[in-house]
Order: C-alpha cells, then structure tokens, then sequence
C-alpha cells in the first residue's frame, strides 16, 4: 500500500516538513533516525555520522569515487572530507522491507544548486531482551550528487573538444605531415606541464598560471597527437611542478582514484591518469621523470610508458629535471597505447628486443608483501604458461645509491628550473614539494656534476649487466596509500618505490607499466599494481608489443 506519511513528527526532517511518502507500515523510530542523521551531516558530527552506521565490516557507501566498505573506511573517509554538504531533504520515500528494514530515498536541493539523490538501506540493530529501544543504522548508502561542470581536482580547463584534431594545427592552419590518422575518434587528457596554443601552462599551481603568458603554439608531444587525429580534451592537474609521485595538490585537491576508492591516485601525472581511469578521456598525455606516468598507471589500473629520453620531441614541455625528463602516455588499453607511442616516435629510432628477461630478487625487498608475493605468482604463471621464458635472475648492485645519485643531480636541475620563480613566490608551494626545492637549492654545481659522472659511469655498468634483455620488476612498492595516510606514510612510500622506478631514469630507458597485478588491501578488497617492463634505449614500440602479451593475463585491463 501507497500512502501519505500524516503525522508531523514521521514527515518533519531537519528544519520543515517534507513530502513523504511510505510503502508499508511506518516502523517506530525510522523517520526519527533518518532526521538525526540529516542533522549530523549538516552539522558535521563526525561522532554522530559514524555511530549512523553499522559498526561491521560489511556496510557499504558508495558514491562518484566508488564503493567504500567497511565502518572503517567510511569513518576515515568522513574524517578526511572536512565538513559535509550543505543542503535541504525536499522528498523522502520509504519503502519497508519489514519491522526492522526499509529502504529510504530521499532528494535533496544542495546549497550549491541542482539535486541530489540519496538511497539508503537502513536496518534495526538485532533484538536482545525486551528488543525496546533498538536504534536504527544505515546498512548500506548510495549517494548520487550534483555533478559538476568540472572536477577541478582532475581538470583545469575541459573543451567539448578544446583543441579539435582537424588537419591543421589550430593555430596557422598548416597542415600535418602525411601519416596515418590512428587516433581518430581518441581524447586526450594534457598534463598541465605542455604548451597547449592559446592557454598559459599553470604546472599545478594557482599563482605560476596566474602570472603566466598563454602560449603561442602547442608543444611538440600535442601536436602528435593532434596530428593522429586524436581530439585534445582539455588540460589536466599535475602535482606542484611535477615534483611528487602522490598525486595530491594542496590548492587544487586529489584526483579521485576509481580503481581504488580512498586511496591516492598516484602523480605528478595525476589528472591526466584519472581523467583516463574515469572514462572522460582515452589517452593522458604526461611526462615522467622519476615515476610519474607508472605510478598513477599502477594505482590506477591503467597501461603506461615512460619513452626512450629524448624519443619524443620535448618541445614546449617546462621541464623539472631535463636529464631524466621524458614524455609517455597512460591508457585503459595497450591497444590505444600502442597507437599513441607509434604516433609520436620515429620509427627510423627503433630498434626491436627479444623477449629475453631478468629479475633482480634484491630490488623486492623494499616492496610490500603482497606485492611480493603476486609479482612472484603472476610470473610463475606466466612461465607455466608458456608465455614468457623463465627470466634469468641478476643483481643490480646497491640500488639506494643508485637513487641517492638520482635524487641529488634530479634536485639540483629542478632547482634550476624552478627555483628563481619558488624564491619570488614564497609560501606557495604544499611543505613536502617546498622541501624537495629547498634540498635542491643545496646542492651545488660541484656535487651535480659528481652525481652526472657517476650517473653515467652507473648507466654504463647496468647496460653491460642487463644486455638487451627487459627487466622485469613491480611499478611501484605498493598498491595505493590511503587518502588518510600521514605525510610520513606516503613519504616511505615514495622512497621505497622511487627505488625501483629511477632504474630506467638513470638508464634514460623505456619502461612499460602493465596493469596485471593486484594485491589484498583493507576489508578484504584487492587493489591493482603494474608489471613494470624495462627495456634498452630505443625499444619503446617493441617494448609495447612484448608487454601486450601479458594483455590477456592483465586483470585491471579494460
């Protein structure tokens, strides 16, 4: 039976009556707990809002950043948010199961426009005793709202397509070189560290975009694209001046991670790869220096490359640290990162590997171990299969030296990159990124040019040990960290996995990140990591092509 709810206190919810509607007989006390928690989220009692819940493993909340399971999860998840949305219940539907479940649905008018959409499944807590007085929680919530224009944590500025992929280059109207349009019918995602004609490049921080000058033309990387008939989406956030694998912005927020709700999405490439993951565009373009297309490729579940250095055209890109610097791409699909990579490199550069592999048992022990153990299963069961040889196992050498001379010679060239505009413009930058520049600052010409030589002396050792066979090894040293992890959390993190992603930055290697691990996190979910493929220089396409066989094999492929 449909019937109006008449009674003021069951239609009474926060401030005024609402139109209420009930299917079934009215449980005591559901309205009631339904209008408290109404209160607690406007109120932003973080008591309150968690004791609404069920206190089990199994309640679930879900919302455009995905499903949260757990009262654990959903707490830290409120925790984090700050204060809650401001906004007036303006229906309520009730829908009972029986005495102690119904299904409510509620629409909502936000103070910040439009209608949301609030589905909840609330339950009465078990009888004991008497059974009096059994309060109601919520089992389980669905919320649907408003969506924004643009996410501004993912986008700067979007286009319905910004820069159109027409034969010409949108600003002269001349024509591309003759080539294949293999990218016809793709969006692109821009990091905002490329020149894109007409708009300034802000590089994830308010006050540098502010004072900056819209470019003439867009960069070389762009133009590739837009030569292979891809459309150019818009341009999206990067960590403050790329300096950073989290993937957090403190002026801008963090890129919603779909693969892993809660957790970061992984940078500097951060927006190109959510933007990507979230389905608003079928390529990321990006740079990577010490990680930064693997990282959030392997949070996120995406297919990525890190290029040959100096493969593609640095052209209108502002570098960080020019001697690691590279252009790659992240993709939902090797097939669409196969076409991107084959749009913009020479083919004359290539140069075809064998699939021959190695391993270096030592480089895992700073990974954790669940990543341990199913980047052990995953080429077990490769090697089973037939699919690839038994990789041979070699040994790198003391690998944190190896960072520690990546970490100085980087420091010092994005120092003199950004540092006369950080030193102009002090306090503009988040603490951890401020205190990556202020080390730069410290180190002189002298011990850059020390760590250079022996950078290259390095090279020259791995290239002799390794001999054209790809390197197998994990993207990074761990599935995502949590949005609630302490700076000194996501620090280890970062240091452990810059350990294994510097490798191709000293070889000035290709590296392919292959999303077919995933690891147990909290609540009994499984979070993706990449299989990361390190080649010889000059190998990018075949490199593409030998991580394509583990396609099949890639659980977060799409």
């Amino acid at each position: 039976m449909r019937a109006d709810v008449p009674g003021p206190e069951e239609a009474r919810v926060g401030s005024g009556t609402v139109p209420t509607t009930v299917d079934g007989d009215l449980p005591d006390g559901l309205i009631a707990a339904f209008d408290a928690y109404e209160q607690a989220l406007a109120a932003d009692d973080q008591v309150a809002l968690a004791a609404s819940f069920e206190p089990t493993a199994t309640v679930m909340r879900a919302d455009a950043g995905g499903l949260l399971v757990g009262h654990d999860a959903i707490t830290a998840f409120r925790g984090r948010r700050g204060s809650g949305p401001v906004r007036r219940v303006v229906e309520c539907h009730v829908r009972v199961v029986d005495a102690d479940a119904a299904l409510i649905v509620s629409v909502n008018a936000p103070a910040s426009g439009g209608r949301g959409v609030v589905t909840q499944l609330w339950r009465r807590e078990p009888r004991t005793g008497s059974g009096r007085g059994r309060p109601w929680r919520i089992a389980s919530a669905q919320v649907q709202a408003p969506p924004p224009a643009i996410d501004r944590r993912v986008w700067r500025v979007v286009g319905e397509p910004l820069v159109s992929g027409r034969r010409d280059d949108g600003v002269t109207g001349a024509a591309p070189p003759a080539g294949s349009r293999a990218l016809v019918g793709e969006t692109v995602a821009v990091k905002d560290l490329f020149a894109v004609a007409g708009h300034a490049i802000g590089a994830g921080v308010p006050a540098r975009l502010a004072g900056a000058a819209p470019e003439p033309r867009h960069a070389a990387a762009v133009q590739h694209l837009l030569d292979a008939g891809a459309d150019l989406r818009g341009i999206a956030q990067t960590d403050e001046f790329a300096y950073s694998i989290a993937g957090r912005n403190s002026a801008y927020g963090t890129p919603p991670n779909p693969a892993a709700p809660g957790a970061i999405s992984g940078g500097s490439t951060s927006g190109p790869a959510a933007a990507v993951a979230l389905g608003q565009a079928s390529i990321g373009l990006g740079t990577d220096t010490g990680g930064s297309l693997r990282v959030p490729g392997s949070y996120q579940g995406l297919w990525g490359i890190r290029t040959t250095h100096g493969a593609v055209d640095r052209a209108g890109l502002l570098p960080l640290a020019p001697s690691f610097d590279t252009v790659g791409w992240v993709t939902r699909d090797v097939d669409t990162l196969r076409r991107s990579a084959a749009s913009s490199l020479r083919s004359a550069d290539q140069v075809s590997v064998e699939p021959s592999y190695v391993v270096d048992p030592g480089l895992l022990s700073s990974v954790t171990p669940g990543v341990r153990a199913e980047f052990g299963r995953a080429l077990d069961e490769a090697t089973a299969a037939g699919r690839i040889p038994r990789p041979e196992p070699v040994v790198l050498g003391d690998v944190a030296h190896l960072f520690e001379l990546f970490r100085v010679l980087q420091a010092f060239e994005a120092w003199q990159s950004d540092g006369d505009w950080i030193t102009a413009h002090p306090g503009e930058l988040a603490a951890d990124v401020s205190a990556r520049f202020a080390f730069g600052a410290t180190v002189s010409p002298r011990q850059a040019e020390e760590a250079r030589v022996a950078l290259a002396h390095e090279r020259r050792r791995l290239e002799a040990l390794l001999q054209g066979r790809v390197l197998l090894l994990p993207s990074a040293s761990s599935a995502a960290p949590s949005l609630s992890a302490t700076a000194a959390e996501v620090d280890a993190v970062r240091s452990a996995t810059l350990g294994l992603t510097c490798i191709a930055g000293v070889l000035g290697a290709p590296a392919v990140s292959a999303p077919v691990l995933e690891v147990p996190v909290a609540a009994g979910r499984r979070a993706p990591v990449g299989l990361c493929l390190v080649g010889p220089r000059g190998a990018d396409l075949s490199l593409v092509e030998l991580a394509a066989t583990w396609a099949t094999w890639a659980t977060w492929a799409t």
